[in-house]
This record gives C-alpha cells, structure tokens and sequence, in this order.
C-alpha cells in the first residue's frame, strides 16, 4: 500500500554524517527503489509500470537522456529512474481542497521536497490578482486568461515562452511553432543553463551542436575520459555501458574535483557477480581543481603535438581548418601553469597523456562540471581540439559525447526551442505554414530573467520545469517572476515556481509519461530524442491521475486557439486529434525526421543524422572541422576564499527532491551542508560540524548569502567546496554567465565562510516524516 504524503515539512537542521562510499548501485540501489516505488505507487502499481520503464512497448524515462541498446532487460531502469517514475506514477492527489487548506504564502514557506511529495494536480488552477489561495479553474476560462494577457501586450517580446526537457518532440513543435505565429523568438529552455556551452562550442568546431558517438561506440572504445560529470548519481545507466567496454579492454580516466561512488567501483544489479562484487571502473583518477579542465586538456594536446606520429595528419590535413595556429598556442603550453590551474601532479598528467597516446578510439564525456564556467565554451573546444588531433570524430569507437541530463532536452532543441533559430530552419516554418517567423534572436534563460526583472517581459509560460528553483541569483528571479502580469506553469505536480508568482496565475495540469493519452478516442503515442541522437516513441500505460488533464501538445493547441483565434490559418486542432499529424509536419520542416510516422513506428525507432560521425563532413563556417587556440583560463581565487560547485544530491533528480539522503557521499537526513577539504577547513577554521553562512563574491559588490549550512570534511580537491542547489542557486549572480554561451556560472562561484550558530528548532519541529520510509 502506498503511504501518505508528510503532513510536515522535515527541518534539515541536523544532517548525519558518514564516510562516502566506494561502489554504486548494488542491493542497496534496488531496496531503496523498491521501497520508494511502493511508498508512491503500491505494490502492484509499481510492478505494472516499472516493468513498462524503457521498454520498446512501453514509455520513455522523463528522467535522463542516456538511450537504450535493442536487447533490453526486463529491469531496463537505474534507481533514479525508479524514483523520477514513482514520483510522477504516485496515487498522492493535490485536489482544489488542498489549495483551499493552503494558502500560496503557506505553500511558499514550505520546501520543495515537501511540495513534491504532495501528489499529482488533479485540475487546472487560478490565482486571481490579489487572491491568497489558488482556486480551480475551467480549461476554458483558463485559455481565456492568456489570451487576455498575450492579446494586451504591446509586443509579442513581452511574452516568453520556457520550454523544460520533460516536453516531448510534438509539444516541443507546437510550442515554437505558436510562438512564432504569435511573433516572438523568446523561447528559453533548461539547455541554457546546462549544455548551451557544449552545443555553441560543438556548433563551432564540427557543425552541430549534439554529440557523435553512438552506444555501440561506448563499448568499442579504447579510452574513455569522463570530465566533469557524475554518472552514479544523475545518469546511473551509464555504468552499464561503462562496465561494459572495460570488459572489452578499455581504460577509463575521470576528472572531476569529487571522487564520485560510480566511477569508482559499479555493483550491476543485473548480474549476481555484479550484486556482490562489482566492477572496478575508474583507472585513473584526476582530482582537478574546479575549472581547471582547460588547461589540463591543452597540456594533453602539447603531449601529442611533442610526440612523434602521434597526429593524425592526413585526418587533420583532408578534414580540419586552423591547426597551424592551434598548434602554436598548445607548443607554448606551461607546466607550471597547468599545475596551478588544475592542482594535479605532474605525474598524472603524463599517465593521462601516455593513456591518450596508446588509443587508437577516444570517447570524451562531460556534463555540468565542464559547462558552469566562463570559459567553459574554450575548455569544450579545447576537448574537441584532442579528439581532432588523433582523427577520433567520424571513428568508431570515438567521439565527442556531451551527456545530456534531461530525457528529451535535445530532442526540444532539435524541435525549434531556441531562441536564436537559423534562417533555414525558420524558412522550412514559414514555408510549410505560411506564416511570417520573427527574424531577431529572442530571451535565453538570463536574458528573460532580465526582462521579467526591467518590465520588458509581462507573461511568462513554462511548459514543464521549475523555473523559480533552476535558475540563478533566487531573490532576483523571485522578483522577476512577481513583476509579471501572468505567470502560466504546465505542471504534473508542485514545485517553488507555482508559489512565486506574478500578479495573475495559472497551473495548468497535464499528462506525465506513464499516462495513457487518448485523442478522439485513438490512443496516442509521442516521441522523444536521447542524448545519442536516436528518435523513438514513448507510450504510458496508466490511467491519468484525473479526467480534467489535458496533455501537452492539447494544451498549447488550445492556447494557440484562443490567442491567434480564427485568424491562424494553422489546422491547429488537427493536432490535437491526431499527433501523428504533428509527426507529418515535423518531416516536412525539420531534415532527418523523412517519414517520421513510419520510421518510428520501428521498436527501437530510428537514428537521426550526424554529419561528422557518418560522413566526416563538417557544416562549418570553413567547411572544416575547426582547431581552435583560446588563452587559457581558470579561476584565481583570493586569499581565505574557495570556489563552489553547485550540485545534485543522490535523492535528487534536477530541482526534484526525492529525499534528504545523499546515500553515496555519506550525507543523510539533510541538504545544507557543504563539503570542504579538511585542509582547507583547517586553514580557514572552519570545525567538521561547525555552522557558517555562505557569502558569494562578485563584481557588482552585492551581498550573496545562504545560511546555516554545516560544515563537512570531504576529500575534494584542495581551493574548492561543493553544496547542493536550488538551496545555493542564491549564491550565482545572474550575470556570472559563460562567455559566448550565457549560461549561468555555477560551477565556479567564490565564496566566502562566516561563522553560524546551528539553527535551533523544538523537538516536535525536528521530527522528520522520513521515519516512516524506511530509509534509515
């Protein structure tokens, strides 16, 4: 039987501390599933829907982007895929009442695990201007209020338009394609706060912005670098292929500033020797400096350039541009410099080079730790750079691979989210709708912040997400949002941006995943692109929690209906009848999606095309594969400072809190702390237990600050400290963005400590509802 949500909010005052863990996943992995999908969904909804989770018959995890191979297990899913589908699958019912029983100044006082845990909306909801409560809603009346707000704005740049990576490939459409009619490019998506520094340094060097490697190219590399990324915890199936291609004889090399559970030793759960033992991954371990991986990988570069017959040049002389220039700058590289900038021995870096020189097929993966900085797009470049020297783009069993941390966020961007679209794409619009697209870039992430925050910007839509807890600088975006005349979130279940509002607001609830969608009586299926590039269908398999949602690609419909009106010549309504309608659109205007509705009717759907990977043909601006020679950069830090990485916990799937466990790294039944070599903490003075407020420094001279958090001793690189967002998104200043990419900086925020008393709180506040999960 499933368990009721916590009546309240657990106070995260006294955190447990143990040593972190060497291995992932394992029996504990599938005991804590286990347990969090009955607590959600019972015993027997939890087996009907988790034996579905990335089957080819079944529905897409809304969790990450990492794909599937074509022999699937019956248990084709990780233990945070278990919770995202729990979470969402979960019998828990947030109806008109609870909003009745809760006011939105009450909601905001709450935290976001404990908004989660309340269970699916079941209707749509308004907050009129003034009111306290949120109170339901007719889906008429609600498409009514947009249209009254998009229809009163002087521009159509007055409206932005968020997109998170949950959306589907049809919803994904329709959304830009009714931005568009409407008149606006404002069109910012969760890849502008993650792998923007990835596509814009990708677009650059080899003419598109996705990664070139396939899984089969996982399990037939030499070498595989692992920079910046923790697969353990945010894409945990990644083991599996890891595993997988050192059984095969490949070595891996991690770089990262925390030693992570995952890379070091995997427990497959899907094997009794996994179980027990486990594989050890991980053969050697660079202990970088947060932003440090610039400078690392143009010493690796001065290593092959010094070595003779280590280039590739006939690869290098047929298919690449600018390696005279390139190769200049990585000659002058500086040992010294490297040393300082990354924190590693010398030692370790001729190890990594010498591992580099002896593989004929390279694989470089990366997530947030290589995207979060200002000079993140010269240090994915500069990843490229290694790859280009050795011929590994267009090689199988190498490539670059930008893991992707949502499970359709690239399929989005694929679809036309973005706000700085190319003529070509635009052209193939206009053509196939005779409509007229706006030519002028639009609002990313930041920039909309900016305009919400000025009064340029008066309605803000999100399909999905939670915009308030993803993004930087919180009081700034907090009142941002509050200075709009209509916020709009289309949600399955609660989160911060529901309670952070502007003067007018809606909640509009809509079909998970795991949802059966019929239209006019047919069965629906829609379709999603993982971080590999592969294409498939995703059919959900339950009843919807309620007979009042609406699915995505229903509900922009609608609104695109009572905002254009009858003046949009766009069969808009056909869409909703059918998707596969969208699909036959969709292979008009977008090249690789030909026969969309045929193709992916395959079980494992269908592969889109990779110009650099299949052909060696790079859609540059030189028609090459580009070699690029950026200054290095890294961060200098001040004296009695260290620079912080914002982080994901283990019960954490982006701004979606699962629990207040952090199951690997030791850290149980609390989120604020932050984790500080015990060096450094000796230096600074900062005690294991000890309390401080985290004060960030920037140019602008604005005080950052972030409470009571408890100090833990950690064995990360030296010059750095770790703590969990959205809690230390109030640390990143809103225009600490990556050069080129304006993605916010929060891997890379200095910070001071100053000393805090433990909060103290009464025992009957202190006691936690996580007694009942069975977790301890």
């Amino acid at each position: 039987m499933a368990s009721k949500p916590p009546a309240g909010d657990p106070v995260q005052d006294a955190p447990q501390v143990a040593a972190p863990k060497h291995a992932a996943a394992g029996l504990p992995a599938v005991a804590h599933s286990l347990i969090i999908a009955r607590q959600q969904m019972g015993v027997r909804r939890s087996a009907r829907t988790l034996l579905k989770l990335n089957q080819k018959n079944g529905f897409d995890c809304p969790g990450c982007a990492w794909p599937e191979g074509d022999h699937r297990h019956k248990a084709e899913f990780c233990e945070n895929g278990a919770k995202a589908v729990a979470e969402e699958a979960t019998v828990r019912r947030v109806t008109p009442d609870f909003f009745a029983d809760h006011s939105v100044e009450d909601l905001a006082g709450r935290s976001g695990y404990w908004l989660g845990q309340q269970g699916r909306i079941t209707q749509p909801m308004y907050l009129p201007e003034g009111a306290e409560h949120y109170q339901a809603v007719p889906w008429e009346r609600a498409f009514q209020i947009i249209g009254e707000e998009l229809k009163a704005l002087e521009s159509p740049d007055e409206a932005c338009f968020y997109t998170s990576g949950r959306t589907s490939n049809e919803a994904a459409f329709l959304l830009q394609l009714f931005a568009r009619e409407f008149g606006t490019n404002n069109l910012p998506d969760c890849s502008n706060m993650c792998h923007e520094s990835s596509g814009s340094a990708l677009a650059e060097t080899i003419g598109i912005g996705k990664g070139s490697v396939s899984l089969e190219d996982m399990h037939r590399a030499d070498l595989i670098i692992v920079a910046g990324q923790n697969p353990g915890t945010n894409h945990p199936r990644m083991l599996s292929a890891l595993e997988k291609a050192k059984s095969a004889g490949a070595k891996i090399i991690s770089i990262n500033p925390l030693p992570e559970a995952g890379l070091e030793r995997f427990k497959n759960p899907q094997t009794p020797l996994g179980m027990v033992k486990g594989a050890a991954l991980t053969d050697l371990f660079l202990q970088i400096r947060i932003g440090g991986d610039q400078a690392l990988f143009r010493l690796l570069n001065k290593i092959v350039l010094e070595t003779p017959g280590a280039v590739d040049e006939s690869f290098v002389a047929e298919f690449t541009h600018g390696y005279e220039e390139f190769a200049a700058a990585a000659r002058e590289a500086d040992w010294d410099q490297t040393l300082t900038a990354t924190g590693l021995d010398r030692a370790d870096i001729e190890k990594a080079g010498e591992m580099v020189l002896a593989s004929k097929r390279t694989i470089i993966c990366w997530a947030m730790g290589l995207t979060q900085h200002k000079h993140s797009v010269p240090t994915i470049r500069e990843v490229v750079n290694l790859l280009l020297l050795r011929g590994n783009i267009g090689r199988p069993g190498a490539g670059v691979c930008p893991v992707r941390g949502h499970s359709n966020v690239q399929g989005d961007r694929t679809m036309g989210i973005f706000e700085r679209p190319s003529d070509a794409f635009l052209d193939a619009l206009d053509l196939e709708f005779s409509i007229t697209s706006p030519r002028h870039h639009g609002y990313d992430v930041v920039r909309s912040i900016e305009a919400l925050r000025d009064g340029d910007a008066k309605v803000f839509f999100a399909m999905g997400g939670n915009f308030v807890g993803a993004t930087p600088d919180t009081l700034v975006t907090e009142a941002a949002m509050r200075n709009a005349r209509l916020t709009v979130h289309v949600s399955t279940k609660l989160n911060r941006s529901h309670v952070v509002t502007g003067v007018r607001a809606l909640i509009l609830p809509t079909l998970g995943r795991t949802d059966k969608d019929f239209q006019a009586g047919v069965r629906q299926i829609v379709t999603v692109e993982d971080s590999m590039g592969m294409v498939h269908a995703s059919r959900g398999n339950l009843e919807p929690a309620s007979p009042h949602l609406l699915s995505e690609p229903a509900i922009v419909v609608r609104m695109a209906r009572a905002v254009l009106g009858p003046s949009s010549l766009i069969p808009w309504e056909d869409f909703e009848k059918d998707y596969a309608n969208i699909r036959d659109r969709i292979a008009r205007v977008i090249p690789g999606f030909e026969n969309f509705n045929e193709r992916v009717a395959h079980p494992n759907g269908f592969e889109l095309p990779h110009a650099p990977r299949d052909e060696r043909k790079f859609h540059t601006h030189t028609g090459k594969a580009n070699f690029t020679a950026a200054p290095v950069e890294y961060p200098k830090l001040p004296e009695g400072r260290l620079l912080l990485q914002t982080m994901r916990s283990h019960d954490q799937y982006n701004t979606t809190i699962y629990g207040l466990d952090d199951r690997y790294r030791g850290i149980r039944n609390g989120r604020r702390i932050v984790m500080v070599n015990p060096d450094d903490a000796a230096e600074l003075g900062l005690p294991d237990g000890s309390y401080t407020d985290l004060v960030s420094e920037w140019k602008d001279g604005v005080e950052r600050r972030a409470t009571a958090f408890r100090i833990v001793h950690y064995p990360t690189a030296r010059g750095c400290a770790a703590a969990y967002y959205p809690e230390t998104n109030v640390l990143v200043p809103l225009d600490a963005t990556a050069d080129i990419s304006n993605t916010p900086t929060s891997k890379s925020v200095i910070v001071r400590f100053e000393p805090a008393e433990r909060p103290v709180v009464a025992a009957e506040q202190r006691r936690s509802d996580l007694s009942d999960k069975g977790l301890g």
